[in-house]
């Protein structure tokens, strides 16, 4: 018997400005605190951080974490190229490409946020067609987003699976 899956509040696009820390490139610094971070996705694969934290290791200069993904990882943005990554765990030295840039990211935030809710109740058949209309949508936004084992393509996999 298939139970219909719970439907979570629509979500809201927002930006917020954020301060980076001292050692942040000017660039990058300006970036966050003009135009500003997303205030949240869909459930808890991106949720911004209060306050933005530099790690130094990560990438050629280091990155600013701007948000918690999953349990234990961070997006953040690559002072050196400007690239959004998602870091898997705070003492990971490895960053995963998520998007290309900060405004490419909040774009298919945006998007995606606006394409919610992926389905009506009592249509949850039709998980795999959204996350593949998902997919498209970031693509058409960043081709560069959908890198295997990434963070778009595990969250259309989460949207497949009916599990957003």
């Amino acid at each position: 018997m298939n139970q219909p899956l719970p439907q979570l509040p629509k979500p809201e696009f927002v930006l917020i400005p954020i301060e980076a820390p001292l050692e942040v490139p000017t660039q990058i610094a300006v970036d966050l605190r003009e135009t500003g971070i997303p205030g949240g996705l869909i459930g808890y694969e991106y949720r911004p951080l209060s306050k933005p934290a530099y790690f130094g290791g990560i990438g050629e200069r280091g990155v600013v974490a701007i948000a918690t993904s999953g349990l234990f990882g961070r997006i953040a943005v690559d002072v050196a190229s400007g690239h959004v990554v998602q870091i898997p765990k705070i003492e990971s030295a490895t960053a995963c490409h998520v998007n290309r840039d900060l405004d490419s990211f909040s774009r298919c935030v945006a998007a995606v946020i606006a394409r919610f809710p992926f389905y009506a109740e009592g249509d949850e058949e039709r998980c795999e067609e959204v996350a593949q209309e998902l997919h498209d949508l970031v693509c058409s936004i960043d081709e560069t987003a959908l890198v295997q084992n990434g963070f778009w393509e595990t969250f259309c996999d989460d949207v497949a699976m009916g599990g957003l």
